[in-house]
């Protein structure tokens, strides 16, 4: 009686394991779909890594000169604050006291460096 339970018991959970995984034993396996590369070219005409030559901008103003001369004379003003700090800086204790007006003028020469930057990008 106990061998025949046994085999009961067996038969019935072969068959239930065999009835839960009989969707996934019976479809076809898929094989796994590569991940396109984030590098690869979007037109397939060119070699992978190159997307083909650079389009062009025509909207591209003309460099004004009055810009490059207002640039030199931005420069050249630069200079001229940079070499007062210097030498304030040379013939100050630093020890002793650390003047405002440093600060200061560190901070107007900050402000034309980057006046000149931007006018440099267009």
């Amino acid at each position: 009686m106990l061998k025949s339970r046994r085999s009961l018991l067996k038969s019935v959970v072969g068959a239930a394991g065999a009835v839960a995984t009989g969707p996934w034993m019976l479809a076809a396996p898929q094989a796994p779909q590569p991940m396109p590369s984030p590098n690869a070219p979007t037109n397939q005409n060119f070699p992978g890594g190159l997307n083909g030559p650079p389009v062009s901008n025509t909207n591209k103003a003309a460099p004004n000169p009055m810009n490059g001369e207002q640039i030199a004379a931005m420069v050249q003003q630069l200079y001229k604050l940079a070499s007062e700090l210097k030498e304030e800086v040379e013939h100050t204790n630093l020890a002793a006291v650390f003047p405002v007006t440093f600060v200061k003028k560190a901070q107007q020469i900050e402000k034309l460096a980057k006046q000149i930057k931007d006018r440099t990008k267009g």
